[in-house]
């Protein structure tokens, strides 16, 4: 696969007929949204804030591209456009796109299993690549934060017993089911996948390997990924992107895994990412569960005001990178909601009425 930084300026590309805007080093600018269905975007994402509370919708940054031009963009301080913010479990959707560059340099297969990469998981000898990525390597995981936070395995992980080696904490949870049969949502799975990717590689290559493999690529030169104490990528938490610079990856998830004339990630790699995990049981979770990303799928859809192709990368306290291919559509949202009063689906359901002509 051939891989490199795209010149800078601003790109044209026509395929099939239609000019496509590609930015680099900037976005273009659009025509901006008006009119009352704007007013109510406004008004729904970025309400009066109280800091001291931390109570209601609390929306950090907004930013909708369509056609690959800005056509709305909005913050709330002190994020800034060019703040790198935390984006909690989007990070998970950003280790798929970077496991996918490897994939397309034939580093490893769906049903290659994951001790071939990372011997820890000797102890869970057949879970695969793909189980991990459908996040349903079967282990006994319980990804709690606020509720149940001395039971909780993401906690555990993260903050206590397993921050020095958290891929060695998930591969040493015991299995409560085999793997492959059920979804149970785990950022073990995520940061397993990243200590898989740090095995094909070795360690060298691996430190720069998200900005080499796609970063530079797209563009973005403002990233901050944290590592765990073996110098492990954090794959389940710990990206840092700005708002802009994150709808990047939108585009190219929109586009396929094209980035102008570089097909970056393989058609048959976004493909898996937007196939529902078959073994997924309606209501376990807000959307259905790709390959690593979440799918606006299944009745009733988790987002009934947007369209069933939207596809999308989640995370804790309302971040959201929303990807709606018929509407030609990248939708950032960062936020620090606590209370639960934000919906993705109002969001989602503003932002179109506000988009049409």
């Amino acid at each position: 696969m051939v891989r490199g930084l795209l010149c800078v300026a601003l790109l044209l590309f026509t395929v099939n007929g239609h000019a496509e805007t590609w930015p680099d080093p900037q976005w273009a600018e659009g025509a901006r949204l008006t009119g009352p269905a704007l007013q109510a975007l406004d008004a729904y994402a970025f309400p009066p804030r109280d800091d001291s509370t931390r109570q209601g919708i609390r929306t950090d940054a907004l930013l909708v591209i369509r056609d690959g031009e800005v056509i709305y963009e909005r913050y709330a301080a002190p994020t800034t456009a060019s703040t790198p913010h935390l984006t909690w479990s989007v990070s998970k959707s950003l280790m798929a796109c970077v496991l996918g560059v490897a994939y397309g340099d034939n580093r490893f297969k769906l049903s290659d299993p994951v001790a071939r990469f990372y011997p820890p998981m000797k102890q869970h000898p057949t879970v695969t690549m793909a189980d991990l990525l459908h996040w349903a390597s079967g282990l006994d995981w319980q990804e709690d934060y606020e509720f149940a936070p001395l039971k909780s395995s993401v906690v555990a992980m993260l903050y206590t017993r397993g921050r020095t080696d958290m891929a060695e904490f998930a591969a040493n949870t015991e299995a409560s089911s085999a793997p492959g049969q059920a979804f149970r949502y785990s950022s073990g799975d995520s940061n397993l996948l990243s200590a898989a990717l740090k095995g094909m590689l070795g360690h060298k290559a691996y430190m720069s390997y998200p900005w080499d493999a796609l970063f530079k690529p797209l563009g973005i030169r403002n990233a901050t990924w944290e590592t765990d104490g073996d110098e492990t990528f954090v794959a389940s938490s710990y990206a840092y992107l700005t708002a802009r610079d994150l709808a990047r990856v939108g585009l190219l998830m929109a586009r396929e895994g094209r980035w102008g004339d570089q097909q970056l990630l393989p058609k048959e790699w976004v493909a898996f990412n937007r196939q529902p995990f078959n073994r997924y049981q309606t209501g376990q979770d807000e959307a259905v569960p790709g390959g690593h990303w979440w799918l606006n799928q299944g009745t009733p859809r988790p987002w009934p005001g947007a369209p069933a192709d939207t596809f999308a990368a989640l995370g804790h306290w309302g971040q959201a990178l929303f990807v709606l291919p018929d509407e030609r559509l990248v939708i950032v949202r960062y936020g620090d909601d606590r209370d639960g009063s934000y919906r993705h689906n109002e969001l989602l359901k503003r932002v179109l009425a506000a988009v049409q002509p």
